[in-house]
């Protein structure tokens, strides 16, 4: 009895107080209302692609809209082809059927929060990615019209994730604040990245473990994810994300 009680100290205290005073934060300030007054415009991130002659590759992340935007942020891809003179950019959205191509602009705010990178690759490195990348993109199981649930997946950062996993040079995992990035795409419920160095223990989602160089020592518990960053020496709180003494 003393060690359940224990336990759910831990769960308000670890997981449900930063949910409570995240959506606190969130419903006391300025956000669009709907889908419809939403600012989708360029953020301005990105130079014009027709002035870079490299190859670009980035993953991005914002916060999404509504009461969901106290927890969770939206995560898309983005590349730029060597000399080429337009971004191409992949979403997997609920009121889309299948990954979006082009739906929005690269770096464009979504549901008026802007952006930011999470990962990015130039030049050579960028020319070696993007090959892996398109053909992660086609091999991601629930692209079709329907595969998308809000909670706890496939949702957008499940879509990310997974082609992530599949290109193991993007050396970098999806924000904690991603819910939906620890849903199983490939179906298996205990798994190893391609590269080998995170094991993700998953209950369809719902909760699961994840321990590596990439992940850090994380749990997550109905998408809240609380953990420790090992790279950057830091913490991960749930709904705000990772606090590190290092940079990416």
């Amino acid at each position: 009895m003393r060690i359940l009680k224990f336990l759910m100290l831990a769960i308000v205290v670890v997981y449900l107080l930063p949910a409570a005073a995240s959506a606190a934060l969130w419903y006391v300030g300025e956000h669009a209302t709907s889908w419809r007054t939403a600012d989708w415009s360029s953020s301005g991130m990105f130079e014009p692609a027709g002035d870079i002659p490299e190859a670009r590759v980035y993953v991005m992340s914002a916060r999404t809209g509504g009461l969901k935007g106290a927890l969770s942020e939206h995560s898309w891809i983005v590349v730029k082809e060597s000399g080429a003179t337009s971004y191409e950019r992949w979403d997997k959205v609920g009121w889309g059927s299948p990954v979006r191509h082009n739906g929005y602009p690269a770096d464009g705010r979504w549901y008026s929060n802007e952006p930011r990178v999470v990962f990015a690759a130039t030049g050579e490195a960028a020319e070696r990615l993007i090959p892996k990348i398109r053909a992660a993109i086609e091999t991601y199981p629930f692209a079709m019209r329907g595969g998308y649930h809000i909670f706890p997946g496939p949702n957008s950062n499940s879509f990310v994730a997974h082609v992530m996993r599949q290109v193991p040079e993007i050396d970098v995992a999806l924000p904690p604040v991603s819910v939906g990035r620890d849903y199983p795409t490939s179906g298996r419920l205990a798994y190893l990245d391609p590269d080998r160095r995170d094991l993700h223990l998953s209950l369809f989602g719902y909760a699961g473990l994840s321990a590596g160089w990439k992940n850090g020592l994380e749990v997550n518990l109905l998408g809240l994810v609380a953990g420790i960053d090992i790279r950057r020496i830091g913490i991960k709180v749930p709904a705000f994300g990772t606090f590190a003494l290092l940079g990416d």
